[in-house]
């Protein structure tokens, strides 16, 4: 299994060098293609029925803004709840934090194995590889993320972790690492399905203990709701004596009625139903009924941080859709392994650089300037989150944060010299032409230093011969 840091994975270059890796695999770019292609028809077809879907949205943003401003207030209400219900809460700080608690609560019970529900704030903190260093084996049951684990990749989509994959590597991997698989296992969906049920049966009939993650917590009742569309997660929620969900702070609602409204916007903005097809929700502990030790684990690790953004805690409205990936032209052409990080596309370009907080994690840093701002991604989110202006917001930050010797704070200050004065700007522009001798097809692909930090990474187009300024010159005079 690949070793990831919290939030972000070991190794993994900024997102321009990245990029162009994924480019370069024709096979990834295809399964992309057809898969956002489809889900994006699919979501569009969805919204459309619904006459006041503007509405839900502008309900689903006031919803999350109200508990942003109050979240205090509501995690105590929601701690309250559960409490008298028979469960446990832990608050975890950070990502060690929430790894060591899981891990003790873990070995608590004796088991040295756990099924695991779907979960991105469990693949934010790298739990999985926190419990194998203590001895503690954690099976995926969501099939894509089973199929990321068994072929010791990455997940690439918020929705569809294995998008990048086709059914053939599929038939593969379960061949390969799949224990008791077919000898005449096909590529067929059907036949890769059964192949998968059939695996996790024999885990689900046997595990003891269960880890979740959460899409929603109501404060007034204490209530945990986890939403999926295998029914792999009802099997984790119920047939385990133990029970560990993990909840980022933010997930909290305040009510019912107020889960009603995103329990609309999700599945048609996700997977584009009407109505989800496994929604499963518990109170606490029920006797004779269900696991009969439930814990929840609310996690901060840098939420609290980000909330203390006035532009950026908009992020925190995010119920983990993935709309904006499907939707987005840079996403569709690298995939999710580019972004190095659990939260990949739009959402995590914002999203991930807030979390880690880092100025030194180039890869974080460099995630912001992963985006041709064309605001794709705000058209379509659920709840309203503005990502242009948080993209445009983070980018100020991390050219402030280098200082004002930054390459980019230089080249500024030098175009502002230039275009101060007519007569340099135009000396220029006459000197800008002789890039051309550079190019090829229209395009420059490499340019001496400094223009090489460009080049390695993007084309520059070829300047054209004569200037506007010469043109408007040459053929309408001086005025």
């Amino acid at each position: 299994m690949v070793v990831r840091n919290p939030v972000t994975w070991l190794g993994t270059p900024a997102f321009p060098k990245a990029a162009k890796a994924a480019l370069g695999n024709t096979q990834l770019r295809r399964n992309l293609r057809n898969a956002t292609s489809t889900i994006r028809g699919k979501r569009a077809a969805a919204v459309a029925e619904l006459p006041d879907w503007e509405q839900l949205r502008a309900a689903g943003a006031a919803i999350k803004d109200e508990v942003l401003a109050n979240l205090d207030t509501y995690l105590v209400q929601l701690e309250a709840a559960v409490t008298a219900r028979g469960g446990t809460v832990h608050w975890a700080r950070d990502a060690a934090e929430a790894n060591a608690i899981a891990l003790r609560l873990v070995r608590a019970t004796g088991e040295t194995e756990v099924v695991k529900v779907k979960s991105m704030a469990t693949a934010e903190i790298g739990l999985n590889e926190a419990l194998a260093e203590g001895g503690v084996t954690a099976i995926e049951t969501d099939l894509a993320e089973l199929i990321v684990q068994l072929g010791e990749d990455r997940p690439s989509h918020i929705l569809v972790p294995a998008i990048h994959r086709n059914r053939a590597e599929i038939k593969e991997i379960f061949q390969r690492a799949m224990p008791d698989v077919p000898a005449d296992l096909t590529s067929e969906p059907r036949a890769l399905a059964e192949a998968a049920r059939r695996h996790l049966r024999r885990k689900f009939l046997s595990a003891k203990v269960a880890i979740s993650g959460a899409n929603f917590g109501v404060a007034e009742t204490g209530s945990i709701v986890v939403v999926e569309s295998e029914g792999n997660g009802r099997m984790c929620l119920t047939l385990p004596e133990t029970l560990i969900t993990v909840m980022g702070i933010e997930k909290v609602v305040p009510s019912w009625p107020d889960l009603e409204v995103f329990l609309q916007l999700l599945p048609r903005s996700s997977t584009a139903e009407r109505m989800n097809p496994y929604t499963s929700v518990w109170t606490g502990v029920t006797p004779g009924d269900g696991p009969q030790s439930f814990h929840l684990i609310l996690l901060d690790n840098g939420r609290t941080a980000t909330l203390a953004d006035e532009v950026g805690r908009q992020t925190l409205r995010c119920i983990r859709c993935s709309a904006c990936l499907n939707v987005c032209p840079v996403y569709e052409r690298t995939g999710g392994e580019a972004y190095g990080s659990v939260y990949p596309g739009p959402i995590g370009a914002i999203l991930t650089p807030q979390l880690v907080n880092n100025p030194a994690d180039k890869q974080a840093a460099s995630l912001p300037f992963a985006s041709s701002l064309c605001g794709a991604c705000y058209e379509v989110c659920p709840v309203s989150i503005n990502i242009p202006e948080v993209l445009t917001h983070l980018r100020a930050r991390v050219v402030e944060d280098k200082g004002k010797l930054a390459p980019e704070a230089l080249a500024m200050r030098a175009l502002a010299w230039v275009m101060a004065d007519a007569k340099r700007f135009e000396r220029a522009q006459r000197a800008g032409t002789l890039a051309r001798f550079l190019g090829r097809d229209g395009r420059i692909t490499r340019l001496p230093w400094p223009g090489s930090k460009w080049t390695e990474v993007r084309d520059v187009p070829v300047p054209p011969a004569e200037s506007f300024r010469s043109w408007w010159r040459r053929n309408r005079g001086e005025q």
